[in-house]
């Protein structure tokens, strides 16, 4: 299969993994939310939550958007690039560049959390705050690109 037949579908990879991540980062979110829960919780409650393990599957599901966040991003731009030899530099991809360094500063702050500093747990919480809301425009932006490609089809 030459790249010519793959090259305008590859175009549709990164919408579809976006809105998979966007999914997957609401998720977090709950996660994240329920281990700040059972942090906090009384001690009798707080031993019912700790069972259900928030903490440590919010830590993996956030490694894991922190690797394809990042690597959605290059895809996308590689994506474009290859259907048209040049990149759009526009709010679309300034906002996703943006997003990719929220989540790794995000990211980084977590070894200073787990040494209980509640201003990187503060300062974590804003970003991803910040994060799901820009995702969310994003995604409303990619489907317009999406449409735009849907029609030159």
């Amino acid at each position: 299969m030459a790249l010519d037949s793959v090259q305008p579908w590859l175009n549709f990879v990164h919408p579809i993994l976006m809105w998979l991540l966007l999914a997957t980062t609401l998720y977090a979110l709950y996660l994240g939310i329920q281990s700040r829960r059972t942090r906090l919780a009384e001690a009798e409650v707080r031993k019912e939550l700790i069972k259900k393990k928030f903490a440590l599957r919010h830590h993996q599901i956030g490694s894991a958007l922190l690797a394809l966040m990042v690597l959605g991003a290059i895809g996308g731009m590689g994506a474009t690039y290859l259907e048209s030899g040049k990149l759009f530099v526009g709010p679309h991809l300034l906002v996703g560049l943006g997003m990719a360094g929220l989540i790794a500063i995000s990211a980084s702050l977590v070894p200073f959390m787990q040494k209980g500093n509640e201003t990187a747990r503060l300062t974590h919480i804003s970003l991803n705050v910040i994060l799901v809301g820009l995702f969310g425009w994003q995604a409303l932006t990619g489907m317009q690109i999406v449409q735009r490609l849907l029609s030159n089809l």
